[in-house]
């Protein structure tokens, strides 16, 4: 695509990067790589993503289509449960739940799909079939819909809030009550990408925490989630203080994260308990940590353990 085109007047003083996402119709990420990789820039004058565009500004569309790599297969994905409605998988750390722009790896759903796994139609392009996400450095359990009738019943029971999903994570420090909720809004932070922080204009977003092991420089605890916001644990813990092991995004110690060899936040969706589609039983299915968050708990239990109030 090579072509010129003035600034819309309805997008005149907005940043660059969210111009161009409307005007192409791409995400926002994607249009800071097509802006990094100079295919589109503003005439006449040097700029980045954030620059304010302005009403005599024309930009410069010299576009290069790229075919899309094919997508690796997460060969190491575990299945932990499987039927004619449902599977639920052993997500590892590195496999994001579906493709998306920008990410070149395996995802649960294209895997599923090399492996001849049915996947149900319903849901948007290329995220059939998922009706709740796992980050791509969270590893656990992780539910996707095989059946029509999965999807429906399944999406409804994840918005209900009906699913009981329980996560263990490991927290710095020490954390003060033995149970609690951290009942706060969760929104985008406006000052990096990628990062979510609690705000007044964000999703009510609700955790439940009980404390399992107190450790000397960190705080093992079960995690039960009301809502499913994105990063929630990760951005909860943090915003009380107590960022998970392993996170430098929302503030972990680096020292105390190498320390343990995690390149990655210490959290594990170790259940999920949901109704049966079809034959409305109660379910649970189980995940034992991964090597890594296994080892990374060692390590702290050698400095010590306090006994939990």
């Amino acid at each position: 695509m090579n072509k010129v085109s003035p600034v819309p007047d309805a997008l005149v003083s907005q940043r660059f990067d969210v111009a161009l996402s409307k005007m192409l119709g791409v995400s926002r990420a994607k249009a800071g790589a097509l802006i990094a990789d100079n295919q589109v820039s503003i005439m006449g004058r040097v700029a980045d993503k954030s620059t304010r565009l302005g009403e005599r500004d024309v930009l410069s569309l010299d576009i290069v289509e790229k075919p899309a790599p094919e997508e690796p297969e997460a060969l190491h994905m575990g299945i932990l449960y499987e039927d004619e409605d449902v599977v639920v998988v052993d997500k590892p750390v590195g496999v994001a739940a579906h493709a998306s722009v920008g990410w070149e790896g395996p995802t649960v759903l294209g895997s599923l799909l090399k492996r001849g796994v049915h996947i149900t139609e319903l849901g948007a392009t290329n995220r059939r079939g998922i009706v709740s996400r796992l980050d791509v450095g969270t590893s656990g359990a992780m539910l996707v819909c095989k059946s029509d009738l999965a999807y429906v019943e399944m999406r409804r029971q994840f918005s209900q809030h009906e699913v009981v999903k329980i996560y263990h994570a490991v927290a710095q420090g020490h954390l003060d009550q033995a149970k609690a909720t951290i009942d706060a809004p969760i929104g985008r932070d406006r000052s990096a990408d990628f990062r979510f922080t609690v705000t007044p204009v964000g999703k009510p977003a609700i955790t439940h925490y009980d404390v399992l092991e107190r450790l000397d420089e960190a705080t093992l605890v079960k995690v039960n989630l009301e809502t499913g916001r994105t990063h929630q644990i990760r951005v909860h813990f943090s915003s009380i203080g107590h960022p998970l092991v392993g996170d430098p995004l929302y503030g972990a110690n680096p020292r105390l994260s190498e320390r343990v060899g995690l390149d990655r936040q210490w959290l594990h969706a170790v259940s999920l308990e949901f109704k049966h589609p079809r034959t409305r039983l109660w379910t649970t299915v189980t995940s034992e940590y991964p090597e890594d968050l296994q080892r990374a708990l060692g390590v702290l239990r050698e400095d010590g353990v306090q006994p939990a109030e």
